[in-house]
C-alpha cells in the first residue's frame, strides 16, 4: 500500500483521533494509503509503535444516542515511524516520494513556533516548523507537487500560524523567493478544529482489555466516542470523511465553530465545576447524577449559552452531546483538574457569553452570574490552583475588588456586583444547597 500520509505526532491524541479515520477509510475502500509517523521531539514512543510492527487497539467508550458504547479497532494504517535526530537522511527521502499527499500534526500547543537559533543546517532542526521547513524546501527542490497540510494543535488558526512559521525560516535561512510562493500557492495550510476527549494509554484496565482482546498491547489507546473534525478547507474529494460517515466538516471559516465548543462546551465545564465542588462533588460524572448540579448546568446551556450565541438546532444538539459526553461513564474526570487557572478560564469562556446576554436583553444571566459567585467562594478555600498572585489576591479581596480586575477580566466588571455579592453572600452563609435551590427556582 502506498504511503500516503506524514503525520507529526505518536502520541494518545492523533492515534486515538486521526488515524482512527484514516483506518476507517481504508478498512470501507474509501482510501488506499498507509500512515508514516515522524517523531517530533528527541524523546518519544516511535521505538515502542515500531516493536508492535506500528499496530495498536484502540478502544472508543461513551453514551451515543442514550445508548452506551463500547467500540474497539485495531489499528495498522501506520507503516512505519520515523526519528528525524536518528534518522534524519530517512526522514528527508520523505520528500522524494510523490504519493505523499497529506500532512497532519498535533505538536501541542507549543509545538506551532518560530525557535530563531534553528539552522538551516541542522540535522533536524529542533522545532516542529523548523523541520517541516527543511522537508518542504527539499521536496520543492524536487519540483514535485506540494501537500495538504491538516493542523491539529490546539491554537487559534492554527494551520495560517504554521504557514506563518515555515516563512519566517524561508526568510531567516535566506531560502529562495520561488520557495515562499510555492510554500503558499503548492500547498494548503488548513486551519482545523478538533474535539474529542482521548483519555489515552489505560492503565488500570490494560491487562482486562489486554485479556479481552487476546494479545499483549502496550500501545493501547482509549477514548470518548464523540468525535469533530472541523477542517477549513474542502478536500473531501481527495479524503472522503464524510463519505466514510464521520462527523467532519469542511468550510471556510472554522470561527464560528470554536466559538460554539468554546462556549458551550468549555462553558458549561467552567460554569459547573466549582460549584459542584463547594457542595461536594468530586467528578463530572456526580455532577450529572445529581438533581441540583445537573439541572443548573442544562439550565446555563438552554436558557443562557446556548439563547445567546444562536439557538439554533445545531447547537441545541452540540448541547445535547455535551451532555452525554459529560455523563460518560468510562471517563472519571475530577472537578479539581479542571479547575486549573479558573479564572483565565472563565474570562474565555463563560465571560462573554456574560456580556453578550446583557446586551441582548437588558439583564445578567443568573445562573452563569452564579458560577462567577462559586468561582470566588472556591478560591477562599485552599484547593484553588492558579498563579501565585492571583491565589493570593482572590482569597483575601472583596468582591468588589476583584470584579475591577481588568488584568484578570479584560475589563472593569463592576456592573456585576449586585448579582454576584448577592449569590456570594448566601454561598457563604447559607451554602451551597440552599444557594442550589434558590438560583434553580429563580
Amino acid at each position: 500500500m502506498k504511503e500516503k500520509v506524514i503525520q507529526f505526532g505518536e502520541g494518545g491524541f492523533l492515534r486515538g483521533f486521526v488515524d482512527y479515520f484514516f483506518q476507517k477509510m481504508k478498512d470501507k475502500g474509501l482510501f488506499d494509503g498507509s500512515v508514516v509517523i515522524v517523531q517530533p521531539i528527541e524523546k518519544g514512543m516511535c521505538e515502542m509503535l515500531m516493536k508492535q510492527n506500528c499496530e495498536y487497539n484502540l478502544f472508543l467508550r461513551g453514551i451515543e444516542n442514550g445508548e452506551v458504547v463500547d467500540e474497539h479497532t485495531h489499528i495498522n494504517v501506520i507503516s512505519r515511524c520515523v526519528n528525524p535526530y536518528t534518522e534524519y537522511e530517512d526522514y528527508m527521502k520523505l520528500a522524494e516520494n510523490p504519493d505523499f499527499r497529506f500532512i497532519v500534526s498535533n505538536t501541542t500547543e507549543a509545538g506551532i513556533e518560530f525557535v530563531a537559533d534553528n539552522r538551516f543546517e541542522d540535522a533536524p532542526a529542533k522545532s516542529f516548523p523548523g523541520k517541516l521547513t527543511q522537508l518542504l524546501y527539499k521536496r520543492y527542490q524536487l519540483g514535485l507537487p506540494g501537500f495538504i497540510v491538516l493542523s491539529c494543535e490546539l491554537i487559534d488558526h492554527n494551520g495560517e500560524e504554521l504557514l506563518k512559521c515555515c516563512l519566517q525560516y524561508a526568510e531567516h535561512w535566506g531560502l529562495e523567493d520561488g520557495f515562499r510562493t510555492w510554500l503558499k500557492e503548492e500547498n494548503d495550510f488548513c486551519s482545523t478544529l478538533v474535539d474529542r476527549i482521548v483519555t489515552g494509554f489505560p492503565r488500570d484496565e490494560h491487562a482486562a482489555l489486554c485479556e479481552r482482546i487476546g494479545e499483549q498491547d502496550n500501545m493501547m489507546d482509549t477514548a470518548e466516542i464523540f468525535h469533530l473534525w472541523v477542517i477549513q478547507g474542502q478536500h473531501e474529494d481527495e479524503l472522503p470523511l464524510q463519505k466514510a460517515g464521520y462527523n467532519v466538516i469542511w468550510t471556510d471559516n472554522v470561527d464560528p465553530y470554536k466559538k460554539r465548543k468554546v462556549r458551550i462546551l468549555n462553558g458549561a465545564h467552567t460554569s459547573m465545576v466549582l460549584g459542584a465542588y463547594l457542595y461536594g462533588l468530586e467528578t463530572v460524572g456526580e455532577c450529572l447524577k445529581d438533581e441540583k448540579v445537573s439541572a443548573l448546568l442544562k439550565k446555563c446551556i438552554f436558557e443562557e449559552i446556548i439563547p445567546t450565541i444562536g439557538d439554533t438546532e445545531d447547537n441545541r444538539a452540540f448541547g445535547a452531546a455535551v451532555l452525554e459526553r459529560f455523563s460518560n461513564p468510562f471517563i472519571k474526570h475530577m472537578l479539581l483538574s479542571i479547575a486549573l487557572n479558573s479564572v483565565s478560564k472563565f474570562k474565555a469562556r463563560v465571560l462573554p457569553t456574560i456580556l453578550e446576554y446583557q446586551e441582548q436583553k437588558g439583564t445578567y444571566p443568573q445562573a452563569l452570574v452564579f458560577s462567577l459567585a462559586a468561582l470566588i467562594a472556591f478560591y477562599r478555600t485552599d484547593n484553588a490552583n492558579d498563579g501565585e498572585e492571583i491565589v493570593e489576591f482572590m482569597k483575601k479581596a472583596s468582591v468588589a475588588d476583584i470584579l475591577k480586575r481588568e488584568d484578570y477580566w479584560g475589563e472593569d466588571i463592576s456592573a456585576l456586583l449586585p448579582d454576584v455579592d448577592k449569590w456570594y453572600q448566601m454561598i457563604e452563609k447559607d451554602g451551597m444547597e440552599k444557594a442550589y435551590d434558590e438560583i434553580l427556582a429563580g
